[in-house]
């Protein structure tokens, strides 16, 4: 199965990352495509740690994505709607 990683340059003195993972702005969806890549590379290194705190940055990057582009709209919207969605996909329907 191939990853968001295998198009990226890998690092040859890593830091964190072991990927050249490109920089994205805060408050837009490169942010959050950012902290994703971040998480892919936690979890090629098997960081489980570093995968969480990468997780927890991605929830920052949506809150800042919702403030700049959909204000008034919040992440606890977006959970709400995601259990919508379970329920709807557990239950075989969506009507």
């Amino acid at each position: 199965m191939s990853s968001p990683l295998d198009r990226l340059e890998k690092v040859e003195n890593p830091g964190y990352h072991t990927h050249t993972i490109p920089k994205g702005e805060v408050g837009e969806l490169s942010k959050v495509y950012e902290e994703l890549l971040e998480a892919y590379d936690a979890e090629h290194q098997n960081v489980n740690v570093m995968v969480l705190v990468e997780l927890s940055d991605l929830l920052g990057a949506v809150q800042s994505y919702l403030e700049r582009h959909h204000s008034g709209v919040t992440v606890q919207d977006l959970l709400d709607m995601s259990v919508v969605t379970k329920r709807a996909f557990l239950s075989g329907r969506r009507s």
